[in-house]
């Protein structure tokens, strides 16, 4: 009986190193230098200055490896998207045993089949107006309600969230849970757009993920989404990717952020500069505030001192005072008059008395009684004259005192500005303000008719 050969012998073992190693030799043995076409995706520039991307068609893809030194000769730089042709070396990375290709060449050879639907689509939207800046909503001031959408596994979600727990962390949030790349994505974020306006909750959306290739962006450059972002009642601040991608989305939001994190910060205000701009606002408020009520104090005593002098009360207290004055000085010349006739007669009589002669002759006795009766008589007569004309200046004095005239159920009109007295309807305009003066307070009221008749 033959013993079983060994499948495992040490004739056919290899380690991984040495399996990689062999292969990377056949690899560049065989194939040498070739030249092979593509289009540009998952373009990575490290500080080190080599690029690293893939190099792919509609059916398959391959790692590609450019160091600093070979790039001198490029007379573009690459991006993502680009189609071109490169001169290359197959080799093995052996550390991770990946299939690649080092390039030491590379030409254009016209866009990617994903940059010129980006292209096309732009241009469409952009003839459209949907980029229009007139279009773009107005971002609340401070967000009551903050929608975004999403992957609820991704950074951008942990990002996003963390900017705003720092920023403002009392504003509700809701996630609206969605793909960000493959083939279903683009109706998740349409139906999350749409779910977030029926729903009405938020008044602000955030749109987010994080970076990647074009191919991984693309649903956020499908019409589909774009129209959907045009179409939404609530602002929405794009967030995709990395500061150097933008998509159609970025386009039509009605902010573009660079990052998920940025968007956040664009989202909110910093709750600390808010409440200290506030602080600062509401003291200059006060102060302002202040200088008026002390302008308008120093105004209202002014204007209450001119209102004294000028007041309709004031000028007759002051006609009544001039009344008075007069009156007094009636009585006082009344006196006087009296009081010089009364010493005049006293003389008379003492004149009369030295030669009365009342003793000698009877009829002076009754020449004296008819003189006295005359005397008494005049006397009587010019202080009831006198009386008569004080009680007529007093008279007079009412009847064209403004208070007797208001007594009567007349008015005194005037300016609303000032005190000057209307007496004709040519000095009064439609619309005009007039204050009414009565016997008990006054009215303000508007003129609404002329008749200058």
């Amino acid at each position: 009986m033959l013993p079983n050969k060994n499948p495992f012998s040490s004739s056919n073992r290899y380690t991984v190193s040495e399996l990689n190693r062999t292969s990377k030799d056949l690899l560049s043995t065989y194939f040498s230098i070739i030249h092979v076409e593509g289009e540009i995706s998952n373009l990575s520039t490290p500080s080190s200055g080599h690029i690293y991307f893939s190099l792919k068609d509609k059916k398959a893809q391959i790692r590609c490896a450019m160091f600093k030194s070979q790039q001198r000769r490029l007379d573009f730089r690459p991006d993502n998207g680009q189609q071109v042709i490169v001169s290359a070396q197959v080799s093995l990375y052996e550390a991770r045993g990946d299939y690649q290709l080092i390039v030491d060449n590379m030409q254009m050879d016209g866009e990617g089949d994903l940059q010129k639907a980006f292209d096309r689509l732009k241009t469409k939207l952009f003839n459209e107006g949907l980029f229009a800046p007139e279009k773009k909503q107005s971002l609340p001031a401070i967000a009551e309600h903050i929608g975004i959408i999403t992957s609820p596994t991704g950074a951008a979600v942990h990002d996003i969230l963390t900017v705003l727990k720092k920023r403002f962390a009392y504003i509700p949030i809701t996630i609206y849970p969605t793909s960000v790349q493959g083939e279903q994505a683009k109706h998740e974020i349409c139906k999350a757009i749409e779910t977030a306006n029926q729903q009405k909750k938020a008044n602000l959306i955030i749109l987010a993920r994080g970076g990647g290739s074009l191919e991984d962006l693309s649903p956020f450059n499908e019409e589909s989404v774009a129209r959907a972002i045009a179409k939404s009642d609530i602002p929405i601040i794009s967030g995709i990717g990395h500061e150097v991608d933008t998509t159609i989305a970025d386009f039509v939001a009605d902010l573009r952020a660079a990052t998920p994190s940025a968007a956040a910060e664009n989202a909110v205000p910093d709750q600390q500069m808010w409440l200290n701009t506030y602080k600062s606002i509401n003291i200059q408020l006060q102060q302002i505030m202040q200088r008026c009520l002390s302008q308008s104090q120093q105004s209202t005593s002014w204007l209450s001192k001119r209102l004294q002098q000028q007041h309709l009360g004031q000028q007759l207290q002051r006609h009544a005072q001039s009344l008075d004055n007069q009156e007094l000085r009636l009585v006082r010349a009344i006196k006087h008059k009296i009081s010089q006739q009364k010493i005049q007669l006293e003389k008379q009589n003492n004149l009369f008395q030295r030669y009365n002669p009342a003793d000698k002759n009877p009829q002076y006795q009754q020449q004296l009684l008819y003189l006295q009766s005359r005397l008494n008589a005049t006397i009587k007569h010019k202080l009831e004259s006198s009386q008569n004309k004080y009680t007529t200046l007093i008279h007079t004095l009412n009847a064209v005192s403004p208070l007797a005239t208001l007594d009567r159920g007349y008015a005194i009109v005037s300016a609303i500005n000032s005190s000057s007295i209307i007496t004709s309807s040519q000095q009064l305009s439609l619309n005009d303000s007039i204050k009414i003066r009565l016997k008990q307070g006054h009215i303000i009221s508007q003129v609404r008719k002329i008749n200058h008749e």
